[in-house]
């Protein structure tokens, strides 16, 4: 059986654990994008954690007499990468539910399909774990199974925004909406570090996130961690950044609590879906607009691209010693295999021992 695939060749073998039954369309729109992302990439492994039942009805045809003698069905779009040992299931009979309180989840939920494929990245069975389920039982997991970086109290969620010029890491986007300045001052300790590792920029800019340039401005926590982060040297802090400037190049680390981060990813990301949608209403008005649209819509693809937030879908928890990478809940196919891509780009980078290793000579 030969299939096409679009073949991105890996420096080495990579292995995700996938919460499949995690997020708002779990487990159809998990089992298809880990299908995405084999394609894509000749060098991953995926494995699908979560109920063997439910992962073998999508993996396999339900017609029974397409079926070979060890139960496999050769018409399966999977069935290449399931016999060449790429993609596997793990059972997991669990699952945390989307609103459901984490630290319930964490005492009730340890055979759920979150936390065996967190456990995966602890035994050294898989490399990285991708998840779009519950972002609190994840943090609670993450902390329980994995541990934290030495010297650094909490987990924070990172991704990457667009620039005219390249990319902003925002941190954290949700994991901790009441930090402290220390907790903020170790959340810009590790974004440098990340952005030096992903993006190989030396001394990145460091910025923190407020409601204004001046010195002045801003809450007591903020004050102090701009004070912490100006007498540390191995960081390159240039002050505040206001929300506006996160997309403007004005810095490559934007540091902020999570509630903060948080309302300011969900509002760029609602800016972004209005501006394209305006677009499409207006090319399709009336046959005018539309032959219009179809002359211009290849010049605006690029810039429709890259304000896209499905192709920024994939927040990496920093400080946690494994990699560990949350989706969007309602991510559909496309978006979530451009969560296991940026796994497996963490993975390439070896962040978590690089943030190990720098946090050493950073804090002690």
């Amino acid at each position: 059986m030969s299939l096409q695939t679009t073949s991105t060749v890996l420096n080495t073998r990579v292995t995700v654990a996938i919460d499949a039954m995690g997020g708002d369309y779990a487990p159809k729109t998990t089992v298809f994008a880990a299908l995405k992302s084999l394609k894509k990439n000749e060098a991953l492994s995926i494995i699908l954690v979560g109920d063997q039942d439910e992962l073998e009805a999508l993996l396999f045809p339900k017609d029974k007499s397409s079926q070979d003698s060890s139960g496999s069905s050769s018409n399966s779009p999977f069935s290449i990468f399931l016999e060449s040992g790429h993609l596997s299931i793990h059972h997991a009979p669990d699952v945390v539910l989307m609103d459901e309180k984490p630290t319930r989840a964490l005492r009730s939920k340890q055979n759920s399909s979150m936390a065996v494929a967190l456990k995966l990245v602890k035994e050294g069975r898989a490399d990285a774990c991708v998840s779009a389920g519950n972002t609190g039982a994840l943090m609670l997991f993450g902390r329980s199974i994995l541990r934290m970086c030495p010297g650094i109290d909490r987990p924070a969620i990172t991704k990457r925004l667009p620039s005219p010029k390249g990319q902003c890491y925002v941190l954290d986007l949700g994991a901790n909406v009441d930090s402290t300045a220390e907790h903020l001052y170790q959340f810009a300790l590790m974004g440098s570090i990340l952005v030096e590792a992903m993006n190989g920029i030396e001394r990145p800019r460091v910025a923190l996130i407020n409601v204004g340039g001046e010195e002045i401005k801003g809450n007591e926590q903020v004050r102090l961690a701009s004070q912490m982060l100006s007498e540390c040297d191995g960081i390159n802090y240039v002050g505040y950044v206001e929300g506006d400037e996160l997309f403007a190049d004005v810095t490559d680390v934007a540091v902020c609590d999570g509630f903060v981060g948080n309302v300011a990813l969900k509002a760029g990301e609602g800016v972004a879906a209005l501006l394209h949608q305006s677009l499409v209403n207006v090319f399709k008005r009336n046959w005018y607009t539309r032959i219009l649209g179809k002359l211009v819509m290849p010049i605006f693809k690029g810039v429709l691209d890259k304000m896209d937030p499905s192709r920024y879908n994939g927040a990496l928890f920093v400080g946690l010693q494994g990699v560990v990478v949350k989706s969007h809940g309602n991510a559909n196919i496309d978006s979530f295999s451009y969560a296991i891509d940026q796994a497996v780009e963490e993975v390439e980078h070896n962040v978590p021992s690089l943030i190990n290793t720098r946090l050493d000579e950073l804090l002690f």
